[in-house]
């Protein structure tokens, strides 16, 4: 899984089925088309073209191809993507933005990020913890940030939800990354038995590569191993 895997709802399962088949949604052309071929029940199949894995770089390295040449994108990838992440307010952060990309492309939410930043307190969630009706108003007056009133309403509750773990926990790092190897749906089963919303098994999958905490670069890719061993106990 990459950055922008966040599926969208299909009316035709024969679709719906398809799609768990080929090739991610992030590597498709808009202009891409399925082919249809006929199996053996008779039944009309649609399959995806493969799509490349990797892409060489004008600068000689082979990068997973879901960043393409967009240098922002890039540089996402070369520098944070999989790259271990302790720290409580940017694991807060990610994983607030990993919410509002759903139905949206990572890249829109990147580009959007500092505005975010400034929108949300740099998600200080002992702050967020804090706020109420009239800072959600004031948000969705924001044009710079994606208004939507239930991911917003989000970041408010799991910032209470978060103050909660680093009471139990100590830090939100000690209670993440204590499921470091182990399947993302067990993390976002007890985050949303925790009272977190918009933590499905594809957003909390997502946020684990992103933090490190699963090596999901394309082998072949220079950034190939760039996760983390298991954590630092105590």
């Amino acid at each position: 899984m990459h950055p922008d895997l966040h599926p969208l709802p299909a009316a035709n399962p024969l679709i719906r089925k398809a799609r768990h088949r080929a090739t991610p949604r992030r590597l498709r052309s808009p202009c891409t088309r399925p082919a249809q071929s006929l199996h053996a029940s008779g039944k009309l199949e649609f399959q995806m073209p493969e799509r490349p894995r990797l892409l060489l770089g004008a600068d000689g390295l082979r990068r997973c191809a879901w960043c393409g040449n967009a240098p922002d994108y890039v540089a996402y990838h070369d520098h944070e993507w999989g790259v271990p992440v302790h720290d409580d307010i940017r694991l807060f952060e990610k994983i607030c933005l990993e919410g509002f990309q759903s139905g949206l492309s990572w890249l829109t939410i990147l580009r959007k990020r500092e505005a975010f930043r400034r929108a949300f307190s740099d998600f200080d969630f002992l702050t967020l913890a804090a706020w109420n009706d009239e800072q959600v108003s004031a948000l969705l007056a924001n044009p710079a940030i994606i208004r939507h009133r239930g991911k917003i309403a989000s970041v408010l509750n799991n910032a209470r939800r978060a103050c909660e773990l680093v009471r139990e926990f100590g830090s939100l790092d000690r209670y993440l990354w204590s499921f470091h190897g182990r399947p993302p749906r067990e993390l976002a089963r007890d985050l949303r038995r925790r009272g977190w919303t918009f933590v499905g098994p594809v957003t909390v999958e997502s946020f684990m590569q992103s933090m490190g905490m699963i090596d999901a670069h394309e082998p072949g890719c220079w950034r190939r191993g760039s996760a983390s061993p298991p954590p630092r106990k105590g």
